[in-house]
């Protein structure tokens, strides 16, 4: 287990920033192309999440107005939910957008299917954008998408009113409080991505083979220092107190806004709404610990970036290409941070005081020194939801914990 001290974390963090992006002078990533694209009229269909399309609609405008004069814009904006981005586009590559928004953890099958071709000026995204987002955008050490954000993980979110900094250090702590006020601490264990929270500092394993494809894991094993069955007793044990209640990002934000939510785990893309909801009374921290095994445990979570792909069938790629340039370049990633409360992959815009002063950011900068950058095949998900699902229901099935165990691990681990 990770014994780090806060102010080590940070300043791990910011030697980080420093060493990935001093003495770099790029303020914006433009994919430059050996000619000027010529086109009378230019139709580009750019996917994007629903809630981001205020925020696009003002990008495309000022990128319109940048190359007016060399063409003519269409520009078709569709809203796609990035985690299901590879998805929608595998269903039908050719005809897919030309740009979209993506979660890191699809770059692998999106390379291997040919969806993607490498970007034409890697040094320039290298220097732009902090190294772990460069990272998570390559495939073998070849970029393949541009760093959108940096933020993709997940923290506690708390009201002030009702805890205090020495609260939020035990999940024990905080469902009691949350009882106590007939009130719920939240969290989604109908997805693996916040499950993992609860194995990922135990011990136990989760991850991709060399394959690419298939994933190896021992969440079921039977020796170690924590077992699986000490994770899923805790789990079970969660799952029955009053102070908790599993939801969606939905019923999440429903809940604060009704008061029956006081605490709970999510992400910075809700950071401005809940801000707006609790007020001074906004808290943002990195996860606690919670009780396995007889001994305090640190929740883990899984790192995330958003990318930007262009789409290697698309028939306007060096228009594309431009395009998903100019959605993440320096000042464009300041605007994300300003209107959507995202936290940017660009040094330049990583590193300005209104961006390091975010107490939502602060969280996952806290929170990084316990997260693990998302590697994991598409078999993961599905098995995992099972059996959280048997957990929340009371064991309807009847079978023992090591049984459930057993049966997840073997579905995660499936050819």
């Amino acid at each position: 287990m990770k014994t780090k001290s806060k102010s080590y974390v940070l300043f791990l963090l910011s030697t980080i920033l420093l060493s990935g992006c001093q003495q770099k002078t790029a303020v914006s990533v433009t994919q430059p192309t050996n000619s000027t694209p010529v086109s009378d009229t230019v139709n580009l269909t750019v996917w994007g999440a629903e809630e981001d399309e205020e925020l696009l609609r003002q990008i495309f405008s000022e990128f319109e107005e940048e190359y007016r004069g060399q063409a003519d814009f269409v520009i078709n904006y569709q809203p796609q939910s990035e985690s299901h981005c590879m998805d929608a586009l595998m269903a039908d590559l050719e005809n897919g957008a030309d740009v979209f928004a993506f979660a890191d953890d699809q770059l692998n099958v999106l390379v291997a299917a040919g969806a993607l071709d490498p970007v034409e000026d890697a040094t320039l995204v290298r220097d732009s954008n902090i190294p772990e987002a460069v990272v998570a955008a390559s495939v073998n050490d070849t970029i393949y998408a541009l760093p959108l954000t940096a933020d993709n993980g997940y923290f506690l979110y708390y009201n002030k009113d009702y805890f205090s900094n020495e609260d939020i250090q035990s999940l024990d702590r905080i469902l009691d409080i949350c009882a106590e006020h007939n009130c719920h601490f939240s969290m989604d264990w109908s997805s693996g991505w916040y499950i993992y929270s609860l194995f990922g500092n135990t011990g136990l394993t989760v991850g991709l083979n060399d394959d690419g494809i298939t994933n190896y894991c021992d969440w079921n094993a039977v020796e170690g220092n924590i077992k699986g069955i000490d994770v899923a007793q805790s789990m079970t044990a969660i799952a029955q107190h009053p102070g908790f209640v599993s939801t969606d990002d939905a019923g999440f934000l429903e809940g604060v806004q009704n008061g029956s939510i006081i605490a709970g785990v999510n992400g910075v893309w809700n950071a401005v709404a809940i801000e707006k909801i609790w007020g001074n009374h906004f808290g943002a921290a990195k996860l606690p610990s919670y009780t396995c095994g007889g001994q305090q445990v640190q929740m883990a979570s899984f790192s995330g970036y958003k990318l930007i792909g262009v789409n290697a069938y698309s028939k306007q790629r060096k228009w594309a290409s431009k395009l998903a340039a100019w959605i993440t370049n320096e000042e464009n990633q300041k605007l994300r941070f300003q209107m959507r409360g995202q936290g940017p992959s660009n040094c330049n815009a990583a590193a300005s005081k209104e961006v390091q002063n975010s107490p939502a950011i602060a969280a996952l900068l806290e929170q990084s020194e316990f997260s693990y950058l998302q590697r994991i095949g598409g078999k993961f998900w599905e098995p995992v939801t099972k059996f959280t699902t048997e957990i929340l229901s009371g064991n309807p099935s009847g079978k023992n914990l090591q049984e459930l165990l057993d049966q997840m691990v073997t579905g995660i681990t499936a050819p």
